[in-house]
């Protein structure tokens, strides 16, 4: 069992023993989550691209620097081969540097062939943005939602799955070490019924 009433459970496929329990949130540390969240989207929406850019790097930065203990974490939560969990850790950084490298261009507005005097297509952020995140690939499914969306200049909320969440708070404490406010991207833990609430 991965969840129980007030906690989730990271549990090692391979020995059936229990790594860590992660208690939920309550609702006012969710409340502050939202609120920090909110505070956080709004002044990185007004940051340059190019300041956007420079955190994305430094948040591939860090997952670079802690990428063997966090493949370590992926393989104890959820039984893959280490060289698995190197390479999705790996991939992870690259689509960090990808998008900060790559959203300049792709973010500018663009023309929009229309009968006025003058239209383009524009990309403005959204502000926060909540998924929830499956047990599969617990970094890549995060970071590949994560970068671009940073880089559009949105806060994001997950929640991940039951059995990962030593591997999203490895993507927290990643976070933290890098230049990003850390309100851009947070974790919730919550049981399903809450999310769908």
């Amino acid at each position: 069992m991965y969840e129980t009433s007030k906690a989730m459970v990271s549990i090692n496929p391979f020995t059936g023993k229990q790594i860590e329990l992660w208690p939920h949130h309550n609702g006012a540390q969710v409340d502050e989550l939202l609120e920090r969240a909110q505070h956080d989207a709004q002044a990185w929406s007004s940051v340059s691209i190019q300041e956007r850019a420079q955190g994305l790097r430094s948040l591939a930065d860090a997952l670079e620097q802690r990428a063997e203990a966090l493949a370590q974490t992926l393989t104890a939560e959820v039984g893959k081969p280490i060289s698995e969990s190197r390479s999705e850790l790996a991939k992870c950084v690259e689509v960090c540097r990808f998008y900060a490298a790559k959203a300049p261009d792709l973010l500018r507005p663009t023309p929009a062939p229309t009968e006025a005097a003058g239209s383009h297509v524009r990309y403005d952020p959204l502000g926060v943005i909540f998924a929830v995140m499956p047990w599969n690939f617990p970094f890549w499914q995060v970071m590949r939602f994560a970068a671009p969306a940073l880089m559009a200049g949105n806060a994001l909320i997950f929640k991940h799955a039951p059995n990962t969440q030593g591997c999203a708070q490895g993507i927290i404490t990643a976070l933290a070490a890098s230049v990003l406010p850390t309100g851009l991207l947070q974790l919730v833990r919550v049981p399903v019924e809450r999310v769908e609430a």
